[in-house]
């Protein structure tokens, strides 16, 4: 484990609390609004997901809606744009949508079509990466604009779930693995 992991896992273990049966019994959802309370916290984890990337990164793409939280201050910090991933219909304008399979059905994100210019380096952040499914299809919506994906970043990855296989395609980074 690299020292920007260490770090980063330290910070988000530390402002991570475990919500027993939520959103269904036998889940354990990993709740980092407390990260997000945290001012002091939350800036140095930005901080540092900032100079992770500096250089390297046109656009930061965030998924909602916990990664409009992290993305939006982090595109900031970076002094770069910020463009919204957003579930179906919820974005005007002409949109370009990917749908993906979830454990009990499908869903669909949209991005405006032209939300970057073409070979944009784009970094895709959200909060959790859990089976991959929505990570994938964002990774992969990024691509139809015409954006080129250096990276996918999430705060906690639930590696018993094996989301990461999915995205071979792409670096992934992740803080804080859990399982």
């Amino acid at each position: 484990m690299t020292d920007y992991q260490q770090r980063v896992a330290g910070l988000v273990a530390r402002h991570t609390r475990d919500v027993a049966d939520f959103p269904t019994p036998g889940v354990v959802f990993k709740d980092i609004t407390p990260l997000f309370a945290n001012a002091e916290a939350f800036g140095s984890v930005l901080d540092l997901l900032a100079e992770r990337h500096e250089g390297g990164v046109d656009v930061v793409a965030g998924v909602e809606a916990r990664g409009f939280v992290i993305g939006a201050p982090l595109a900031q910090r970076m002094g770069v744009g910020f463009v919204p991933i957003r579930k179906k219909g919820k974005l005007p304008g002409e949109v370009v949508a990917q749908s993906y399979d979830l454990e009990y059905g499908s869903a669909t994100i949209e991005m405006h079509t032209d939300a970057v210019k073409p070979g944009a380096r784009m970094l895709v952040i959200d909060d959790v990466l859990a089976t991959g499914g929505t990570a994938v299809a964002s990774c992969e919506l990024v691509e139809k604009v015409g954006g080129s994906v250096v990276g996918f970043d999430v705060l906690v990855e639930l590696a018993f779930l094996d989301g990461r296989a999915r995205l071979e395609r792409w670096p992934v980074h992740t803080g804080l693995v859990v399982g």
